[in-house]
């Protein structure tokens, strides 16, 4: 008979049984199962509710589960879920005394806690990840501090900036894609157990001993709350998408800037594959897959906030579904973040090859704009005037440094000698000096600041 079975005068249907299982996925919070279980057991006792001696015994035979467990000698195939499941061994091995091990405590307030506990400590894990990757565009940054690179609005050549300033950006994304998790974490630290099945008990159990036990720092307020929200899980795996949405964006422009049009890197061949049928190809792959990862992340998180919309409070059995999106994310995000920092330390970037591309499509026109505004033009004026001149210099296919002085000043009075200084691309990215600009001294600066933010 199934441990909730006493109301039930039939058995399940065997396709019933199948259909509601989840074993097949929830084995892998046995730890966190068992870890919940012993601290449960440990605040019985400290309760008064079970003796020492029958505290002893459970905490005994979970630690005996877990080891067998984790040597191949317990293996799970057709039971309902882990946490039935592993009931059922320690019935086996201490007998009825395990009975004792789910008072004052229900399936529902008992998944929730392992979700919490097994989502605790992957974030702490994504976390150090997050922080590696950061550290190897800090390296990337450092390494490369001269290199000069054409930057892009709408896909087109806009103003020269610094390589390293570029990839910096990067680096402020996983600095608050941190911060997210950080946050969450502070919301999955809540302990839901003690909750029940919905309305607590009458039991006099304490919620605050097991907190201490389980290092929680807060205890949850509301039972009904505690069991049926996975809001915790939702905000995860958001920040999830948000970390693959910007590994997505920095794997296609890797993707591009690989390309024999571009050529501004190339990518290690261990991170790349062939061609079965054309024997020149070195393709990406890594890079791409991390783009296609970005959609599977996306659809664990349409896929969780479509399973809780409609559901009414407390708890509903829709919710056993909820851990496949939670592992997969989980899974996906941490093997994109590794896999993508090993990939980044490999890449060499072509210096000669940016800085000419630095240089086509009139790219210090805007410089030449600011320029005359130190002259004392107005920028609407002065905008207007270099926007004409770029338009000669295209029609008389020459770059704005091939100009004369008396072509420049054909289009304002102002332009002088100087000006050709101001057209060096090494002046133009130097002159950023502005708070978060581009300049060589402020991306020095920059990443001593980083360095700190990651310890």
């Amino acid at each position: 008979m199934k441990l909730w079975g006493g109301r039930f005068k039939k058995e399940t249907h065997p396709e019933a049984e199948k259909f509601l299982s989840s074993i097949s996925f929830d084995q892998r919070l046995y730890a966190e199962d068992i870890e919940g279980s012993i601290a449960h057991a440990k605040m019985l006792a400290f309760a008064g509710i079970v003796s020492e001696q029958e505290k002893d015994s459970i905490v005994k035979g979970l630690e005996e589960i877990k080891e067998e467990i984790e040597k191949g000698k317990i293996r799970f195939s057709d039971e309902e879920d882990i946490h039935l499941a592993i009931e059922e061994h320690l019935t086996q091995k201490i007998g009825e005394t395990a009975g004792k091990l789910h008072t004052a405590r229900s399936r529902n307030d008992q998944v929730a806690l392992d979700t919490r506990l097994f989502l605790r400590r992957e974030i702490k894990e994504i976390l150090k990840l997050l922080g590696s990757l950061q550290e190897t565009i800090l390296e990337k940054a450092s390494k490369n501090i001269e290199v000069i690179m054409p930057g892009f609005t709408h896909l087109q050549h806009a103003q020269p900036i610094l390589f390293s300033h570029h990839i910096l950006a990067y680096f402020y994304m996983l600095e608050r894609d941190k911060k997210r998790l950080e946050g969450c974490l502070e919301r999955v630290n809540i302990l839901p157990l003690g909750a029940g099945a919905i309305a607590g008990s009458s039991l006099p159990i304490d919620r605050e001993y097991l907190a201490r036990l389980l290092d929680f720092p807060k205890v949850s307020a509301n039972s009904v709350d505690a069991v049926s929200d996975r809001d915790f899980m939702v905000e995860f795996i958001s920040g999830a998408a948000m970390i693959a949405m910007h590994l997505s964006r920095f794997s296609e422009e890797i993707i591009l800037w690989s390309t024999s049009e571009f050529g501004f890197i190339s990518i290690g061949e261990e991170f790349c594959t062939g061609s079965s049928l054309m024997p020149q190809k070195k393709n990406p792959d890594v890079a791409e897959v991390v783009r296609g990862k970005t959609g599977r992340i996306y659809g664990d998180l349409i896929n969780i906030l479509v399973l809780l919309k409609g559901l009414p409070l407390a708890y509903n059995r829709d919710m056993q579904d909820d851990k496949i999106s939670l592992f997969d994310s989980v899974d996906n995000i941490k093997e994109t973040l590794s896999v993508f920092s090993e990939m980044l330390k490999t890449i060499e970037v072509k210096k000669e090859k940016m800085l000419a591309e630095a240089g086509r499509g009139y790219p210090i026109a805007a410089d030449l704009a600011e320029y005359l505004v130190k002259k004392d033009i107005p920028f609407r004026e002065a905008h207007i005037s270099v926007g004409k001149l770029v338009q000669f210099a295209e029609e008389k296919e020459k770059t704005l440094e091939e100009l004369t002085l008396d072509e420049l000043k054909a289009f304002c009075y102002k332009f002088e000698a100087d000006v050709y200084e101001a057209m060096k691309l090494k002046a133009s990215v130097d002159s950023k000096k502005s708070f978060g600009g581009t300049a060589t001294e402020n991306v020095k600066k920059a990443i001593e600041e980083a360095r700190k933010l990651i310890g």
